[in-house]
């Protein structure tokens, strides 16, 4: 049997991020793009689902890095030996073969990885430099040099199976409830340290940000909520792989009512965007407004369905 899918309403970090920036843009990604991975979808559904699928050379970078973090924190957690020199191989070959895919636009015609469908710079035939796109690659080889070369791989190696909580779970199963609604959280790491608190941990190839602190409170939220851990005693790191940098992130009772007051804001403005809150009906295109600011439309894969392709192209 078939599995169907409804389009129920959540939260996120990445969804609230959405909004703030473009609503038009938003409302295509998380509702007119909807079902646009099925056969008999509209052609103008289908080509937003492809679009939303795209991701940009940055974000790529960072997912490949991911990866491979989240492939050797397994096989230490199963006991099995990990080569830094073969993961970062392995990485390199796996971005040569994403570039190739991307710029022939095979993401139209066949399935590929889960985790990469296309870049954004091909899709609009962006003039990038071949040195950006080897500075890409080095990205990933510096951060990955980093983080073997750092305390992580020994921490990793020393954890008892017990002490083990997640390693990048993934949508499917990273979710808990804050005042009835399903919110997606999924660290990039989380166990219990030698003292009994439990840490998440959240690896950034980029520079700091506003707004990734508040990331790590939500995964907080969650490893307290999902293993029944007292939230006071959660530990939350930020490890910025390219600049050798960990950051911890205050985990207490003034920043965890900060988060749910912004939270509890966030929500409010998506679900008054909706005709139906209890369906995740969302009102007509036109309370979606776009953007007045062009420069976000030069990262946004939208920008042709969204008449903004031209305009965004000056700007850049």
């Amino acid at each position: 049997m078939a599995r169907t899918f409804s389009n129920d309403f959540s939260w996120s970090k990445s969804r609230h991020e959405k909004l703030q920036e473009c609503s038009r843009a938003y409302y295509f990604y998380y509702y007119r793009s909807w079902g646009g991975w099925e056969s008999g979808a509209p052609q103008e559904v289908r080509e937003l689902y492809v679009l939303k699928k795209l991701s940009n050379r940055y974000a790529w970078a960072g997912s490949v890095v991911h990866d491979a973090i989240k492939d050797a924190l397994l096989d230490w957690r199963a006991g099995r030996e990990v080569e830094p020199s073969k993961v970062e191989a392995r990485a390199l070959e796996l971005m040569r073969k994403d570039f190739r895919y991307s710029r022939e636009k095979g993401y139209r015609t066949q399935k590929y990885r889960k985790t990469f469908s296309g870049l954004v710079e091909h899709e609009y035939e962006e003039p990038v430099p071949d040195d950006a796109w080897k500075q890409n690659a080095e990205t990933v080889r510096s951060a990955l040099a980093w983080f073997f070369a750092s305390r992580w791989p020994a921490l990793a190696k020393g954890l008892k199976p017990a002490q083990w909580l997640e390693v990048d779970a993934g949508a499917e199963f990273s979710t808990f409830t804050l005042d009835g609604v399903k919110v997606f959280a999924i660290p990039d790491f989380a166990y219990v340290d030698a003292d009994g608190s439990p840490v998440v941990v959240d690896w950034k190839t980029g520079k700091a940000r506003d707004g990734y602190d508040e990331q790590v409170l939500g995964y907080a939220l969650y490893v307290s909520q999902r293993y029944r851990l007292p939230l006071e005693k959660v530990r939350a790191s930020l490890v910025y792989l390219n600049d050798g940098v960990e950051h911890e992130v205050q985990v207490d009772r003034d920043a965890v009512e900060g988060f749910k007051a912004r939270f509890a804001q966030s929500v409010a403005r998506m679900r008054e965007l909706l005709v139906n809150p209890a369906t995740n009906t969302p009102k007509d295109e036109s309370a979606f407004p776009q953007t007045d600011d062009l420069s976000s439309c030069t990262r946004c894969a939208f920008r042709r369905p969204c008449g903004r392709e031209a305009a965004a192209a000056k700007v850049a």
